[in-house]
């Protein structure tokens, strides 16, 4: 299901995100493991984009995030709507990634 993405020294080893449905997994995953809502991922490519996926009840909130960790916008998204959103579109380019969980301690 996840792969590692080879990347320079100076960025951290990265998972490659294969399916619409790793999402899924990779955010409860992070969850439970870390006990912190939500988990990031990264658009590879010239911008390296950033954002953090917290799973609800009703949908997906997505948040924009700076180099920085800061949250620059946020969107509230059904299930359908969040099929059609730019994350997916890296992931269907290959181009989606996310940080290895580790558990705090």
């Amino acid at each position: 299901m996840h792969t590692h993405a080879h990347s320079s020294d100076k960025t951290p080893r990265l998972l490659a995100v294969q399916t619409p449905e790793d999402i899924e997994f990779l955010v409860k995953e992070s969850e439970v493991l870390t006990g912190q809502a939500g988990r990031t991922f990264v658009i590879a490519g010239a911008d390296w984009l950033i954002y953090r996926v917290h799973w609800q009840p009703l949908g997906l909130k997505v948040e924009r995030l700076d180099s920085q960790g800061q949250v620059l916008s946020i969107q509230h998204l059904l299930l359908w709507e969040f099929l059609e959103h730019h994350l997916m579109e890296a992931q269907a380019a290959s181009q989606l990634f996310t940080p290895p969980v580790r558990r705090p301690g």
